[in-house]
């Protein structure tokens, strides 16, 4: 089974270089990869060029979702696995992967890698703060001794959908450019198409470097935390506490997720967030 691995990257080819590394050194098949490069100037564009790596290009940097939609239309497999330029994938992390893309009765699902990383990841552990520092060795023995199971309510990349799916939400939602509350956004689009099963698969594993683009501040980042409110009538947290049934943490996975249970704590946060909103539209 072949995946389209897309990728949107700005000026960071050296992590760009180790993420493609791992690729080719860890995956035990070959995969569609593709490139939305903006500017490029710091040689990723020459390199992409080179190398023949499929892509897409702007002079200037458009951000995360747009990015991600200019790629998407290259791509040419059934399996849309959207990944940052700042990973290290893990050994056979797509032997993982296919596994349960397989063992799926439908197109309907949202699949997630797990998140290594010396802070903000699901699982904090210090393999290196950089490429310089990373110790691939310590990684990969902790993906063959770590025993966490498969996590419920992913909504974090990397991740996989069915490109029916895809096409049903629309891709990413540019109104979230340059791509802070993307993830949710996607997520709850999914959500509204009946997608009910979220789930983070603890063997594929990736070390994560924290987003190295936008904390070199190359990035103005937006507020997608009030798009996302204005857009659904809550906010991303909401939607991950009585949605997902889950936040930023380890939820181990239990199957297929209900609609939400209303109850007094759902009814007064929503409260909150319609004040939210109100207030909003008040200072506007």
């Amino acid at each position: 089974m072949k995946l389209s691995i897309v990728v949107p990257t700005f000026n960071n080819l050296n992590y760009l270089k180790f993420f493609l590394n791992s690729l080719k050194k860890n995956s035990s098949f070959n995969h569609e990869i593709v490139l939305h490069i903006n500017d490029g100037s710091d040689g990723t564009l020459n390199y992409a060029i080179k190398n023949k790596i499929k892509h897409t290009h702007s002079t200037y940097n458009i951000g995360l979702c747009s990015s991600m939609n200019c790629a998407y239309k290259l791509t040419t497999t059934n399996y849309i696995l959207y990944a940052h330029d700042d990973m290290y994938f893990c050994k056979n992390w797509d032997v993982f992967l296919i596994n349960e893309i397989i063992n799926q009765k439908n197109n309907f699902y949202y699949l997630s890698g797990t998140n290594i990383s010396t802070r903000y990841g699901l699982i904090n552990y210090d393999c290196g703060s950089s490429i310089d520092t990373f110790d691939e060795d310590k990684f990969d023995k902790f993906c063959l001794d770590d025993k966490t199971p498969d996590l419920q309510s992913s909504h974090w990349a990397p991740h996989l959908v069915h490109r029916e799916l895809w096409d049903k939400i629309g891709g990413f939602s540019e109104e979230f450019d340059p791509g802070d509350g993307s993830d949710p956004d996607f997520c709850m689009k999914l959500w509204l198409e009946n997608v009910r099963l979220f789930k983070g698969i603890s063997k594929f594993k990736v070390y994560h470097f924290n987003s190295i683009t936008t904390r070199n501040d190359k990035v103005l980042l937006n507020n997608g935390t009030k798009t996302f409110l204005l857009k659904y009538g809550f906010n991303p947290k909401f939607f991950r506490k009585y949605y997902l049934k889950g936040n930023n943490s380890i939820i181990y996975f239990k199957g297929n997720l209900n609609d939400p249970n209303k109850n007094l704590f759902m009814i007064f946060d929503l409260l909150i967030n319609k004040i939210k909103i109100l207030f909003i539209k008040f200072k506007s």
